[in-house]
């Protein structure tokens, strides 16, 4: 059996590399998680929450699964959430796909793959409500990177409908939804203009950012 022990390697020189730059870096993080910003983000390896942000572990708490779906009866993700936002007392949740989604993309073309077909079906289901004007749309990568946008513009409805976010605004706490998109391409993040500060705000503002998305009002 292989034990890995290039990433044990890969490991020790990585913590070295840590104290050799700050001598209390390994100290300060014991008592480092008072994070502003929670992201809901797609698991795919080459999307780092922190490093697209370009900041230090504990200050961004993280929630990753394929294609970034939030579903309301996924109790991890409301697990997650409710920890964020009630415990963690985090001021920003930001929903975040990525163009090049391979999730997305097997969704859109109705591919199957196994089991994941069953989570997938969440952003077929969003690719159906969607259907006339998306696969209107002639070109294949820009059809697939709308698709990567309407999924997150709903997904950011999804957190947003959540009694734990919906609670949160009702207390009064100051808590901000964000929906965006990473590009592999450039390494930058696109704001699809969807910021909600409030449970009346989140309706209005996701038909509009759809309606921009779709109408090409960009």
């Amino acid at each position: 059996m292989r034990t890995l022990n290039q990433l044990f390697v890969n490991n020790e020189a990585w913590a070295r590399s840590r104290v050799a730059e700050d001598p209390d870096y390994f100290k300060r993080l014991v008592n480092q998680q008072q994070p502003d910003y929670f992201w809901i983000g797609c698991a795919d390896s080459r999307v780092p929450a922190n490093e697209i942000l370009g900041l230090p572990p504990g200050e961004v708490f993280v929630h990753r699964n394929v294609a970034n779906v939030v579903v309301h009866t996924d109790f991890n993700c409301l697990t997650v959430t409710q920890f964020a936002v009630e415990v963690l007392k985090v001021k920003h949740i930001m929903v975040v796909g990525h163009y090049g989604c391979s999730g997305v993309n097997k969704a859109l073309r109705q591919e199957r793959v196994g089991l994941s077909d069953n989570w997938l079906r969440h952003v077929r289901d969003v690719a159906d409500r969607h259907a006339p004007r998306l696969y209107a749309i002639p070109d294949d990568k820009t059809q697939h990177d709308r698709l990567v946008e309407l999924n997150v513009l709903h997904q950011a409805l999804h957190i947003g409908q959540t009694t734990i976010v919906e609670a949160a605004w009702e207390r009064g706490q100051t808590l901000s939804l964000h929906a965006w998109v990473y590009a592999l391409e450039d390494g930058r993040l696109r704001d699809l203009g969807m910021t909600v500060n409030s449970r009346d705000e989140l309706e209005p503002a996701h038909s509009a950012a759809v309606e921009r998305i779709l109408g090409g009002k960009r």
